[in-house]
């Protein structure tokens, strides 16, 4: 049951990041609606009351708006008013409720709207990068000439090299595993987490010589590294969280897998770094 609810997990998410467009944007859309009901599912383990069906429709609102803009039917001054237009509105309605909020509840709202919309919205903002274009002198980087590469390739790779990271870290660390990484998640471990780097490293370097980048080696190091650390943090944040709780899985909605929380944290912090590490190299160029 494991196995077939992440085949098909994995399929599905091939298909959506390979059509782009409104499926892609409606998928992650969909995917964090319902992370954010298990969120919110666990902050009320906590005796927290946020404000979940205003947050909900604000994380769609940023989505969709993101993607409007990578399309040009939206300004981007317009879009990137979003955010901090749903922050009041989040606030106000937590304002008018018949029993005055708390810090906690304006505090787990707030972030639920970063966590789950504004952050995975740069998934959006990656898949529709046209073309990644560094022709640089910036010999101490060594990343020259990274060219023609589209937004869908960073999208793919990236998601690919996060499973690698996942799995390396597990096979590794349940094979070879004896000191504890973090009291977060006493299951991972150091030589876990060496090995999912190292898989991470391995597979982007391959990448880094398929999608023909000058300096394979040291872009493929750096790549992999990035989203092997970022994946991490996801992760140990979600964990974190769910020890908080008091749960061991965000939900129960895939079989052998937990909840979609628990699949996707990996996913949530990459997207936001990876995306402006290209927009820095390119205004250094």
């Amino acid at each position: 049951m494991r196995f077939r609810s992440g085949l098909l997990i994995g399929i599905f998410g091939l298909i959506v990041v390979s059509l782009g467009g409104w499926f892609f944007t409606l998928a992650t859309a969909l995917l964090t609606y319902l992370a954010l009901l298990e969120f919110f599912r666990m902050a009320e383990f906590k005796g927290i009351k946020p404000a979940t069906k205003t947050t909900l429709f604000s994380c769609f609102v940023i989505i969709v708006s993101t993607f409007l803009e990578t399309r040009y039917f939206l300004d981007g001054e317009i879009s990137n008013s979003i955010l901090p237009i749903c922050s009041v509105g989040i606030c106000t309605w937590l304002l008018l409720q018949p029993k005055s909020g708390t810090i906690s509840d304006i505090a787990a709202s707030i972030f639920g709207l970063l966590y789950l919309g504004f952050l995975p919205s740069y998934w959006i903002k990656l898949r529709n990068i046209d073309s990644v274009v560094l022709s640089s002198n910036l010999g101490f980087l060594a990343l020259e000439n990274i060219t023609n590469t589209s937004g869908l390739n960073l999208t793919l790779t990236s998601c690919f090299l996060i499973v690698a990271s996942d799995i390396g870290s597990y096979f590794i660390g349940k094979s070879f595993g004896k000191r504890s990484l973090s009291p977060i998640s006493p299951s991972k471990t150091v030589e876990g987490l060496i090995g999912g780097i190292s898989c991470s490293i391995l597979l982007a370097i391959f990448f880094a010589f398929l999608l023909n980048w000058e300096n394979p080696f040291f872009a493929g190091i750096l790549y992999g590294l990035l989203i092997s650390v970022m994946a991490l943090v996801g992760d140990l944040i979600e964990s974190m969280m769910k020890r908080d709780a008091k749960i061991k899985d965000s939900g129960t909605f895939l079989p052998g897998h937990g909840g979609i929380l628990d699949r996707i944290d990996s996913y949530i912090f990459t997207p936001s770094v990876l995306y402006y590490i290209f927009i820095i190299l390119k205004y250094l160029n």
